[in-house]
């Protein structure tokens, strides 16, 4: 897959370029795999995991502030930052590792409204109703994560992964290494 990371989430971009420089990500596993949902990475713990061992708690010891942009949402191949939920996390601080890449799975328009008037949602754009409607996404993240680029190419990848079979943990049964880097 290859992706590009917007210039207007720069505390997201610049993590993720400095870890991914560093090599913080190389052989980590996709540990957190929900067809028509999204497949998750970042968890350092996870380079060299038991089968089987549940993952998702690893990270780099610091969180990123918040970078929640309306421009931004969760459409399919969208690539966001993990982080711990509201009741621990009011300000919506990003992992400083982990992130997900959104599959989704295609909407309605009247599912769209649905949300809107189930106040779930601000009313969606004209654009992000386009792509929810032709690509999907997961539309009820959004302007809760911090989303700080999207994917260019590989979509067939990131759809071969969203479909690997689980374990409870939603953990891949067979390991999905990934190695990321610059391409500048």
């Amino acid at each position: 897959m290859v992706i590009e990371l917007y210039d207007d989430t720069p505390l997201h971009r610049d993590n993720f370029l400095k870890l991914t420089r560093e090599g913080y990500f190389d052989n980590q596993l996709f540990h957190r795999v929900i067809g028509d949902f999204m497949i998750q990475g970042g968890d350092p713990n996870s380079i060299n995991a038991y089968k089987g061992e549940m993952l998702g708690l690893g990270g780099p010891g610091y969180t990123i502030p918040a970078e929640i942009l309306p421009n931004h949402y969760h459409k399919k191949g969208a690539i966001a930052a993990a982080r711990k939920g509201d009741p621990v996390n009011p300000k919506k601080e990003s992992s400083g590792s982990q992130f997900y890449i959104v599959q989704g799975r295609v909407f309605n328009k009247a599912q769209l409204d649905a949300y809107v008037q189930m106040k779930k949602h601000l009313p969606f754009t004209e654009e992000q109703t386009k792509d929810y409607t032709t690509i999907g996404g997961t539309p009820h993240l959004d302007n809760e994560y911090s989303v700080f680029g999207e994917i260019v190419e590989g979509f067939n990848v990131l759809d071969s992964i969203a479909t690997v079979p689980v374990d409870a943990y939603n953990r891949p049964i067979k390991d999905i290494k990934y190695t990321i880097e610059v391409i500048e």
